[in-house]
């Protein structure tokens, strides 16, 4: 990969980096589509009230604007001290549908986390539940990879707050201003800043490289899968 592949927006310092946080939906899991396709099928009975009939074409904006799919519910309901709740009714629903759950694995991102996972201890930092996030790691078996794992009740708050990184960089013994977060969206590249973290922006997920940058990623790679390569 050339230098052109990368967008630098402020310089990453590689000498602090003691530890990696990797984010789930769409740096890990390649699940920006399967989210559309689902908010599409939602959408589908009121295309007649829709810009051209297009459910899919609203159904990818939505899931866009809503960053890391169901954080922002999460956020409003946390505000409202409903997301206890919530989340009890997403992991009964969750559970419910294993069967039918549906993960991706973003391509390159197996000898990635095996070539990090020689120099740095690793965390997962995600806005998923629990039981999900446990289930992709699982299906693709690479819950090994990781030494601490943070998901949507971890902590009292979740992505933005720092809370989960802090969290993860105490169970891996890290500074976090040592911790790098790796992410598809604002959402991660805020939770990185928050926390006093370096952030890499990935656009293999949610976000496209302008919000990225606004938001003030350190470097921005087209995909998770180069980030053992940049960090050398």
């Amino acid at each position: 990969m050339g230098p052109a592949d990368r967008s630098l927006t402020m310089p990453l310092d590689i000498s602090r980096i003691r530890a990696l946080c990797f984010d789930v939906d769409g740096t890990l899991s390649d699940t920006d589509d399967l989210y559309v396709r689902k908010v599409a099928r939602y959408l589908h009975p009121f295309r007649f009230l829709l810009p051209g009939r297009d459910a899919a074409r609203l159904a990818r904006r939505l899931v866009m604007y809503a960053e890391t799919p169901g954080n922002a519910l999460y956020a409003f309901a946390d505000r409202l001290n409903l997301d206890d709740l919530l989340y009890k009714i997403y992991s009964r629903r969750s559970q419910k549908a294993l069967g039918e759950a549906e993960f991706l694995l973003v391509p390159g991102v197996r000898p990635m986390l095996e070539a990090a996972a020689a120099r740095y201890p690793l965390a997962v930092v995600s806005a998923r539940g629990e039981y999900t996030t446990l289930q992709f790691l699982e299906q693709y078996d690479l819950s090994g990879y990781f030494r601490a794992i943070a998901t949507a009740h971890t902590c009292r708050r979740t992505k933005p707050s720092p809370d989960p990184l802090l969290w993860a960089a105490a169970q891996l013994g890290i500074p976090p201003e040592n911790c790098v977060m790796v992410g598809d969206t604002t959402v991660d590249i805020r939770t990185g800043k928050a926390a006093g973290a370096q952030t890499i922006g990935v656009l293999c997920g949610f976000g496209e490289r302008t919000e990225l940058e606004r938001a003030g990623a350190d470097v921005i790679l087209e995909s998770t899968a180069e980030v053992a390569s940049l960090l050398g």
